[in-house]
């Protein structure tokens, strides 16, 4: 009879009477390893930040100038966002942890949180 078979792996319980995912050599997952990510702010997304900011006419030169102006700013942001939360002891980044962080900065912004604050 097809399906009444001895031994074999029963869904419950794995291979080594475990349960699902808890066996001795269970593998880590894969994670992807970023490399030049900042690559991904495209000369577009950059013109048109530029375009907000009132400038007309961009030189050629200026966008790794750019990218790497981000790039320190967003280091040192989230630096800050984690000591945040590491001292809150949690995992999780809020919208008012990085008010906070860029307050902490002197670089206010505004139209997030409490209008008391």
């Amino acid at each position: 009879m097809p399906g009444k078979g001895k031994g074999g792996k029963s869904p419950a319980t794995g291979t080594r009477g475990l349960g699902l995912g808890k066996s001795k050599d269970s593998l880590k997952r894969h994670r992807k390893i970023l490399r030049d990510n900042i690559q991904g702010i495209t000369k577009p997304a950059i013109r048109r930040l530029a375009r907000r900011g009132g400038v007309k006419r961009i030189s050629g030169m200026i966008y790794d100038d750019v990218r790497r102006a981000l790039k320190q700013f967003l280091e040192r942001l989230l630096r800050d966002v984690v000591f945040v939360l590491e001292g809150r002891g949690q995992q999780t980044v809020r919208v008012s942890d990085i008010v906070f962080c860029l307050n902490r900065q002197g670089r206010p912004i505004y139209g997030f949180g409490e209008a008391n604050r």
